[in-house]
This record gives C-alpha cells, structure tokens and sequence, in this order.
C-alpha cells in the first residue's frame, strides 16, 4: 500500500493512527501524526527528554515550526544540549572558548565555528537560543573531509580495529546496507554510478555513528538534535547506533515535505516515532545540476 505526499493531511493521519499501536503511550496520547502548529509539535517533543529532529534543510516553514516549538519547551522549563548537524565536531574547542571569552553572540559563534554551506540564516535562531539559555552547544557531525576518507579508503579512516569490532562494522547486516545504498541512491536522484553508492553509504553511516556518539554524553540531561531525516530514521539512522536502553528515552520525529512521489506506509511507520508534514519548499529541480553532469557526452 502506498501514500503520496501530495495526497489530503487527513488521509495520512488515519491510517498511519492504526500504528499507534506499536507507539508509546506518552506519544500516542499527542498522536503518531503531529499537526504542523508549535504547541502540536512541542506536546510531541515532551514526550521524551531527548529528542532527534528532523528536517529538509532548506525548509523555512520547518525551521520557524521547529523553533517555535523548542522556544515552547524551554519556556515550560526543559533545559535539552542542542546538537547541530551543523558544526563538524572538530569546532567544538572553538565554540567552548568563545562561549568563556565573548559575551553571548550568535553571529560571532558561526563566524568562529561554522564549515560548509549550510543556510546560517535558519540556524542562527537556534544558536542564539542557545546562547540566551546557556545550553551546551554540540558540534555533532562528521566533517565533509572526514566523512570523505570514510568512503575512499573504508573504515580504518576513521575507526581503530578494536572499535569496528564494538560497532560491529564487519557484521553489518546485508537489508541495513541495502536501506542505506537506496537511501542515497534515492537522495541522489538515482543518477549515481552503482559503483560510487556504497562508498557513499558508508560516509552517510559514518556520519550516524559519529552523530549518536556526539549525543550520548547528554541524553541523562536531554538533548534535542537538529539535523536531516535520514540521520532520525529508527530503521537505518542515529537510533541504530543507539542500546535499546537509549532508544526507549529518545523520540525520533520526521518533518517531511508534501509532495508527489509514493512513500510505502510499512516504511514511513519503521523509520519515525512521529511524523510532522508541511509543505514543500520552493526550490529549483534538485535534480537538474546532477542529471547535467551525468549526461553521456555528446547527447544533447
């Protein structure tokens, strides 16, 4: 059974509400699907002290709902860490020290500590947010280069023998790397080479692993992880590198996109433990650049 994400909200909340089921009963009393209003969404993210928060990155609508909703939970007196996708944790000695050494400042911070080409103007908010609250600022991810050698030269890049071993990086099972390798075949428009999917992939569960290693130190306190869906799913993300203890005490919520393309209703059910829909983004064909550098020369 498919739904598409252009379909009515409504239809999707009646079936997917037959899963409330399998959902625990802190969030099934708010609902498996969230209204996209703040107070909806921050109902949600009280359900557990920490929580992993999805999102298309250049989403506005889902950046202010966000924000809103975690301004709501502070001001009932949740103090989460906020974890940032955003800063590689190599910049987390630069953030420490501008914290002790200027007073609070967000464009001061992402000056010092920001890499890539991520859209501060959407993240400034959270990181000012943090600043006026004193919340620790995590640098969560791996960074671009690290992630990089990952998948040139495989795990040794990144992690000692002793900590594939633990991780189990030698005994991933084969549905887990199939998931992953559609995941980012998917995200890339199906234009990858096959060869270059599973390097990929194992950047993208390096990321994972570096992420849920990033957090744990705070899920005692509670912290809320701002970053991309894929790294919230339950099946194949963060969660995955999480014990079941520390799965049970964090939520997994997906703000995802109206849109046309299909979403098996078994998949979207696996991989959130709430799921938040708002309108798509208007952004130009994400696919274009890739379909252009993939085309055969000499085709027109």
């Amino acid at each position: 059974m498919l739904i598409r994400r252009g379909c009515h909200r409504l239809a999707i909340r009646i079936v997917l509400l037959a899963a409330c089921s399998a959902v625990p009963v802190a969030l099934a009393s708010v609902g498996f699907v969230v209204d996209a209003q703040p107070a909806a969404l921050a109902a949600a993210m009280a359900a557990r002290k920490s929580v992993l928060l999805g999102e298309v990155h250049d989403n506005g609508q889902q950046h202010a709902l966000r924000l809103a909703a975690l301004r709501r939970r502070i001001d009932a007196g949740a103090r989460p860490a906020l974890a940032f996708e955003q800063f590689d944790r190599e910049r987390q000695g630069a953030i420490d020290r501008l914290r002790i050494e200027r007073p609070p400042d967000a464009n001061a911070l992402i000056a010092a500590a920001a890499t890539g080409k991520w859209q501060w103007d959407y993240y400034r908010p959270y990181v000012q947010l943090a600043l006026d609250y004193d919340l620790p600022i995590i640098a969560a991810n791996l960074s671009r280069a690290g992630a990089a050698r990952v998948a040139a030269e495989g795990w040794d890049a990144l992690f000692t023998a002793e900590e594939q071993q633990a991780l189990g990086l030698n005994r991933l099972p084969a549905a887990y790397i199939t998931a992953q390798v559609s995941a980012v075949a998917h995200g890339h428009c199906d234009l990858l080479p096959a060869e270059a999917l599973e390097p990929m992939a194992r950047a993208q569960i390096a990321r994972d692993i570096v992420l849920a290693q990033s957090v744990r130190p705070y899920l005692t306190r509670g912290v809320v992880l701002l970053t991309g869906n894929g790294h919230v799913r339950r099946d194949i993300g963060v969660p995955y590198w999480m014990s079941p203890d520390e799965r049970s005490e964090v939520l997994s919520i997906g703000l995802l996109e109206l849109a046309s393309d299909a979403i098996p209703l078994e998949d979207l059910q696996q991989r959130f433990d709430a799921v938040v829909e708002t309108p798509a983004a208007e952004r130009p064909d994400p696919c274009a650049a890739l379909r252009e550098r993939h085309r055969p020369a000499g085709t027109p």
